[in-house]
Formats: C-alpha cells, structure tokens, sequence
C-alpha cells in the first residue's frame, strides 16, 4: 500500500499515538479520560482530520467480533449467577496436600477456566478465592497470584473465545473453533505445565518452607484438636451435668414449698375459677400449636421447593453453555450462536433481564468499536505496511529464523502497543506472507499469531489486562490485601514468556 499524503499521515499517526497513550497508560496525567474515552477519541480524530471519512469509519466497525464478545460475556454473567466460578474456586483447595500441589491446580483451573470463559473473567471471579485458600494455608500469595494470571492467558489461547485477539483472529481468518482448538491446543496444555514447572522452580524455597510450615501447623491442631476432644467429651464432663440437672429440679421443689402455706389458703371457689380459666386456654393453646406446625410444614415445602426451582436452573445453565460450546465445535456461526445461547439463557430465567446485563461491560465494547475506527484510520495512512515491508524480508514463514524475527516483533509489539492492535496491525499481512510462500501456511500463520500474541500478555504487568486485573483485585481486597509489583512480576514474565512461546510454537499444528 502505498504512503497517505504527508498531511494524512502527519494527523493519523497523531491521532494513533493519542489512542495508543490513552490505550496503554489510561490514567496518563495531562489526559485522565481511561481507555475507552481514549479509543473513542482517536477514533473522532481520525473522522476529523478526514483520514477515513464517516462511511469508512462505520465500516471499519466488525460487528461479529462485537457479537460474539458480548454474548459470551453476557454467558458468562449467567453462570457466575449459577455458582460455576464458586465450584471453580472449592477446587483449589478441595483435599490439597501441600504448596506445591496448590499450585499446580492453580494453573490447571485457571487455564481451562480461561479457555472456556475468557481469561479476564477468570481472573475477576478466582483472585479472591486464591487469596483466601493461601491466607487458610499460610502461604506467601505472590507465586499464586502469579500462577493465576499466567495460566488464564495460556489456557485462553486455546480457543478463539479465550480472549478479545482470538475473537478478531477466528473472524477475520475463517479458522473454524475446531481446528483453533487442535491447532493450539497442544502448546496450550505443554505451556500450562512449563510454565507451572517455572514458578515451581522460581519459588522452589519458598513452597518448601511453606510445606514445612503447614506439615507443623497440621500437627500442632491434631494435637489440640485431640486435648481438647479428651478434655470435653461427654465422659468427663457428666459429673457437671448430673449437678446441673440436680440444681435445675431443686428449684421447683423450693417454690413448690414455699407456696404450700397458699395453696392451703385459697378457696373452692378460686380453685374452679382457676380450674375454668385453664379449660379455656388449653383450645387456644393447641389451635396455635397447630397452626404453627402448619406455618412450619409450608415454610419446609416452599424452601424445598425453591431449592428444586435453583437446582433445575442452575442445571439448564450450564446445558446451555454446554449446547453452545458444541455448536461451536460443530462449526456454526460463532457470534449467532454466542448471541443465541445469551438470548436461551434470559429466556430461562423468566425475569427481568435488566440486572444481569447491566452487569456487560459495555465500556470495553464501545472501546473495541472506537479501536477498529483508529486502527482502520492508521491502516490508511501506508504506514503499517511501509513498517511491515521493512520487517518481512527477515521475517519469512518458511525459514527458522523468519519466524524467530516474527515471533519477537509480536512479542514487543504485544507489549508495547496492546494485542489486539497488533492483531488488526499485522494479523493480515502475516498471513498474506504465509500464504505468499504456500497456501497451507495461512491457517499456522493465523495460530502462530494468536499464541505469540495471547503468551506476550505474561511478559510484563502491563502486558494484558488479565494481569491488571489480579494486581488490582489483589491490591483492594478488603481482608487479604496484596501488593504485585511491576520488577517482581517481570522477574518472572521474561523467563517464562520466552520458553513457554517457543516450546508453543514447536507444537501449533
């Protein structure tokens, strides 16, 4: 493509570097308006500066990706309401037998969880529950943490509902979800366990003391629990209840006695008023026992039948999820069937529908609505392709070295940029080049990106939002407080980055 007039490219690369600021740094002091305000913006530049004109600029807007991402979230929305994430966060700690093994199913959880409800989700709804299960063990939760937000953005990458590039890549690529899923899934769950391998190794001390701990704490509350099982137990302590029961029968007997001298005053005619007014109590009394067993038995039959209406939801919840992620399989359209999945689950509910998706962040929608805006308004410009004519030469799909050289330029730019802009960036040339070289290489070259693009995520902090989110559930949680670091995150993201995407690359079929 060739180079936009000086004018053009001048005020689209300006109105890309405000999106990209704003995209990477929301909070950036001279302009604190967040992400989406800031996509929206560079976005209106690019109409403005009459870089693509309002046609174009709708057009660029690709409502399957927009589809399918918000009937997935809407999905998701559904089975939080249905207890899955809850039953998600009971397998951490489910019979675990030490650090180590916490860990590992940390990950495992984690990656399946991201791969089938996206990362970011995974990472809202687990944060809290690996915060508590370390904070019951006595665990240094920094490992964890990090387990937790490196597996969610591997294990997404296995499927093309995994995470927002994913969505862009299977639209844009025709790849079905079957062969995105057999293509990737091998690195994926070799990635996973490399990775799990990394933090073991990383943060081998401080688990081996962390066991030793938790080995003396298990013993010092058997003890306990053993003394003071011996110490209360029914044998020791009847002798205290046969004087308890001995203090409470004295009682009566002392008022009975005192009250002798008036019972011997009263006369007949007390005693039958007395004998009639009991008479007349005992129909009253017995009406109300009788109506309180009758509130009691229907308060019993409608908390069971309630329980038998949550259960029966919470089973054709999860049908659904089932029957979508089949169809997905089967090959059918992805954003319809999203769409009809979130449409059979409000149905299912039989309420308004208004609370759960409020609950849809629409923020992140009208962001990718104002990114596919600047990135097609860039796109414009010539400047992308004059970058990538620069790059291609040395980055060829059918040689070692080329995709060495594609796969770092991913990396950084994955980093530097965000993914997804870089998979609406290169995501066609690279496989125009593919293909250029042979055919059977496109559908590789479209997976090739979306492994080395979703794994750049776990370089830094900054890398993906699933990494945000934890550090910020972390950092706020109101009983388990927990600080991630920028250098402490990296310490770890450089190393495993690095390995797990080219063992991955090795694998993607």
């Amino acid at each position: 493509m060739a180079m936009a007039p000086a004018v053009k490219l001048v005020l689209g690369s300006v109105a890309f570097a405000i999106f990209w600021v704003l995209a990477v740094f929301p909070a950036v002091p001279f302009l604190p308006v967040g992400r989406t305000a800031g996509s929206l913006l560079g976005a209106t530049l690019m109409v403005l500066f009459r870089v693509i004109t309002p046609d174009e600029a709708f057009a660029a807007v690709d409502l399957p990706i927009l589809g399918l991402l918000f009937g997935t979230m809407v999905v998701s929305v559904y089975l939080e309401r249905a207890d899955m994430f809850k039953h998600l966060g009971a397998l951490l700690s489910w019979k675990s037998r030490g650090a180590r093994d916490l860990l590992c199913r940390v990950c495992l959880v984690s990656a399946v969880s991201g791969a089938l409800f996206t990362n970011d989700t995974t990472c809202v709804v687990l944060t809290e529950f690996v915060l508590k299960v370390t904070r019951q063990h006595e665990l240094a939760p920094h490992p964890f943490l990090l387990a937790l937000a490196s597996s969610a953005n591997i294990g997404s990458s296995a499927t093309p509902i995994g995470n927002p590039q994913n969505l862009v890549i299977a639209v844009q690529s025709g790849v079905s979800f079957g062969d995105f899923l057999l293509g990737i899934f091998p690195s994926m769950a070799v990635g996973v366990a490399v990775n799990a391998v990394i933090i073991l190794v990383m943060y081998r001390k401080a688990l081996s003391a962390a066991e030793k701990d938790e080995e003396a704490s298990q013993a010092e509350a058997v003890s306990d629990e053993d003394v003071s099982s011996h110490q209360f137990s029914p044998a020791t302590m009847s002798h205290l209840d046969s004087f308890r029961s001995e203090d409470q029968i004295s009682l009566p007997e002392a008022s009975q006695i005192s009250s002798a001298p008036a019972l011997r005053n009263r006369t007949p005619f007390a005693e039958s008023a007395s004998i009639s007014r009991d008479a007349s109590q005992a129909p009253r009394a017995s009406m109300d026992a009788a109506n309180s067993a009758d509130d009691d038995e229907r308060s019993s039959t409608s908390a069971y039948t309630k329980g038998w209406r949550r259960l029966l939801w919470k089973s054709c919840v999860y049908l659904v999820t089932l029957g979508m992620l089949v169809s997905l399989l089967a090959g059918l359209n992805m954003s319809w069937t999203a769409i009809a999945a979130a449409l059979a689950l409000v149905v299912l509910d039989f309420k308004d529908a208004r609370p759960c998706l409020e609950k849809v962040s629409y923020s992140l929608l009208l962001f990718f609505c104002g990114m596919f805006i600047t990135v097609d308004g860039f796109n414009k410009t010539g400047a992308p392709s004059a970058l990538w004519d620069f790059v291609e030469p040395y980055s060829q799909f059918n040689r070692a070295t080329g995709k060495i050289i594609l796969a770092l330029v991913i990396l950084v730019l994955s980093n530097v940029a965000s993914n997804v802009p870089t998979v609406l960036l290169l995501g066609a040339r690279v496989a125009a080049s593919a293909a250029a070289i042979s055919p059977a290489d496109e559908k590789k070259a479209w997976l090739f990106l979306a492994w080395v693009s979703t794994v750049a995520g776990n370089l830094s902090l900054l890398g993906s939002a699933a990494n945000l989110i934890v550090c910020e559930q972390a950092r706020r949680s109101e009983h388990f407080g927990y600080t991630l670091s920028f250098w402490r995150h990296l310490k770890f993201g450089v190393p495993s980055t690095l390995v797990v995407t080219a063992i991955g690359l090795a694998l993607i079929r």
